[in-house]
């Protein structure tokens, strides 16, 4: 049997964490770049729409990694995320 291992981040973390493509636009208000903590592995920006995987419990905030997954439907992220 293989253990699936739990990659979730801690709600103080969470709270303090904002999308990087967000926090650079005055479109969002002034707080821009909230993250959402989906499936207990992906942080995903409603601002944006940027989807950051969390690998081993490390957020992957890269602007790259995000554009990657933009397109796919939170429904569709992978549980875990590949990589």
């Amino acid at each position: 049997m293989v253990s699936m291992e739990t990659s979730t981040i801690s709600p103080e973390l969470l709270d303090i964490l904002r999308c990087p493509v967000a926090v650079q636009s005055d479109a969002y208000g002034d707080d821009p770049g909230r993250l959402e903590l989906i499936h207990n592995c992906w942080l995903v920006s409603a601002d944006s729409g940027m989807k950051y995987p969390i690998r081993k419990g490390i957020p992957i905030m890269l602007i790259e990694e995000g554009e990657k997954w933009k397109n796919t439907a939170v429904a569709d992220l992978p549980v875990p995320p590949p990589g």
